[in-house]
């Protein structure tokens, strides 16, 4: 089956995407395990130097920016513009031992838990 829009159509749509305000917010998923959290979110055409990550105590700050295509467009879907996204751990983590990688438009974070915030075993002596 075609699907055909009439040029009509498209001004009629590109007018009312154009009066609703664009969304830049950075989608993420994130993953409890023992010891810590892994942070994923779709990062499509970024690379490394495009992005900001910041950690305190246990907040985790991503900033980037995608690169503003020139041009019109029939349809725009791809992300443009700059985002920002703060997220608030339920512990602290370790700044210094956080690993951040990109693969295939991925971003994963991987933030170890402060070593106060991990559950300790406590063994029971006999007498």
């Amino acid at each position: 089956m075609t699907f055909y829009i009439q040029p009509h159509q498209f001004r009629r749509m590109a007018r009312r995407l154009a009066e609703q305000p664009q969304q830049r917010a950075l989608g993420v998923n994130i993953r409890e395990q023992d010891d810590a959290y892994v942070l994923s979110a779709l990062v499509p055409g970024l690379k490394a130097e495009d992005l900001n990550i910041q950690i305190l105590e246990n907040v985790v700050s991503i900033e980037g920016s995608y690169q503003d295509a020139d041009g019109e467009y029939l349809l725009n879907e791809l992300p443009s513009g700059s985002f920002r996204r703060a997220l608030r751990l339920p512990t602290e983590v370790e700044a210094d031992k956080v690993e951040a990688k990109i693969a295939d438009g991925v971003l994963t974070l991987n933030l170890p838990k402060a070593e106060t915030a991990r559950p300790k075993k406590i063994n029971i002596s006999l007498n």
